[in-house]
């Protein structure tokens, strides 16, 4: 057992402020909540003043995603142990490919010997067959093995088929990682609502990324709106510059002015876009865990995505939503027009949907997962919630998002 201060601190990694307010907040509010000092490393460039009022300490660290400068690599990993020796942190919290990578080596370097790397999903290395995704595969699967061979380090999957992969390539061993999925929907914030339009909305959440299935998206709309010209395939979300699969936005404006799709961009009102919607879809490559098709089941929309990891997790077919396969534009569009045929069968998968997240996907729930994964890394054993230990406090809903 580590001995530990009167309020231990955890430092979470995370590559870029907007995902963590995005994925991450309601994480670290409620090990705030359950006597945890919290720290946050990110690059900052639009929420520091918010991540500063939830009583976090915030470091802003130059780690980017895309680059593959050798020397703003090595001073990356300079600038991070550093951080970890003088912060002192008792558990990191490493979220995605580059904060594992770079942190587990920054962890060894400054001792910090309680590690949880959370894969959250594999990605473009593991979606394309381009020869730079390969190769980066091949180094991937190196430096994974390297920052998952402490004893003291968890890996956290979302979805078992990603730990399955990562055990069989012998990255990790079984022994060493656990699921746990994500980190909950608030299904106070996302329920359902009376909002959806007159119109029939197909709506893409998601980050503009062609792995996201967003050309198959276009595709489908171009096919269904021959049969229906009303029907309205709506984007929403954000191009990101960083991921190699990122759309440019010329090609989304270019699309808008076609008329066959439109792109809403960014939106912090999603309880109420979802609300417009007849059917939400997502025709991934590959996912961690989706979480906005959570978010749409909680709201009580029916469900279409690909038959791929990740997105299996969460759609079970022809219960909560439809599964199609991937890359194949003409299966979603003949999804997508039998659905708006039959709103019987839309209301019964939302229906379904909102009890398999309430069960399943709560953010009570899953927060609570991952607190008692925090405490059985730092004490060797997890906490009663429900007793005399540490109580779960979690965050008010309307403050989640």
């Amino acid at each position: 057992m580590l001995p530990l201060r009167s309020a231990p601190k955890v430092l979470f990694l995370v590559t870029e402020d907007w995902y963590f307010r995005l994925h991450w907040i309601g994480l670290a509010r409620a090990a705030r909540d359950a006597g945890f000092e919290v720290v946050i490393a990110t690059r900052v460039q639009e929420h520091g003043p918010e991540i500063l009022q939830q009583g976090f300490k915030l470091f802003s660290i130059n780690l980017l995603r895309r680059s593959v400068n050798p020397i703003r690599e090595f001073l990356a990993i300079v600038e991070l142990a550093r951080l970890y020796r003088a912060e002192k942190p008792d558990l990191v919290y490493h979220v995605a490919v580059k904060p594992i990578l770079y942190g587990a080596m920054a962890a060894r370097l400054a001792g910090v010997s309680a590690v949880i790397n959370v894969f959250a999903g594999l990605g473009y290395a593991y979606t394309s067959e381009e020869f730079r995704a390969r190769l980066f595969r091949i180094l991937l699967k190196f430096g994974f093995s390297k920052a998952c061979k402490s004893d003291a380090s968890i890996a956290v999957f979302q979805n078992e088929e990603d730990q399955a992969q990562l055990v069989q390539d012998g990255i990790v061993r079984l022994s060493q990682t656990r699921v746990i999925r994500g980190t909950g929907v608030d299904t106070e914030r996302f329920r359902p609502t009376s909002d959806e339009s007159g119109e029939s909305i197909i709506l893409l959440p998601c980050r503009m990324l062609w792995d996201k299935g967003v050309g198959e998206f276009v595709e489908a709309a171009r096919l269904v709106r021959q049969q229906k010209p009303g029907v309205r395939f709506v984007l929403v979300g954000r191009c990101d510059e960083d991921n190699p699969a990122s759309l440019q936005a010329e090609q989304l404006h270019r699309w808008q002015e076609e008329g066959v799709v439109e792109w809403w961009g960014h939106r912090s009102d999603m309880p109420a876009v979802l609300g417009h919607a007849a059917v939400v879809v997502l025709p991934s490559y590959r996912e961690g865990l989706p979480v906005s098709l959570l978010e749409a089941a909680a709201c009580g929309k029916p469900i279409v995505a690909t038959d791929v990891p990740g997105c299996r997790e969460v759609v079970r077919h022809h219960i909560n939503g439809l599964l199609v396969p991937p890359k194949n534009a003409i299966a979603l569009a003949e999804t997508i027009a039998m659905l708006l045929e039959n709103q019987e069968l839309r209301n019964e998968l939302g229906r379904r949907g909102r009890e398999i997240v309430m069960d399943e996907f709560s953010s009570t729930l899953v927060i609570q997962q991952t607190l008692a994964l925090y405490y059985e890394l730092l004490n060797g054993g997890a906490p009663d919630f429900s007793g005399d230990g540490p109580s779960l406090q979690m965050p008010d809903s309307d403050r989640l998002h």
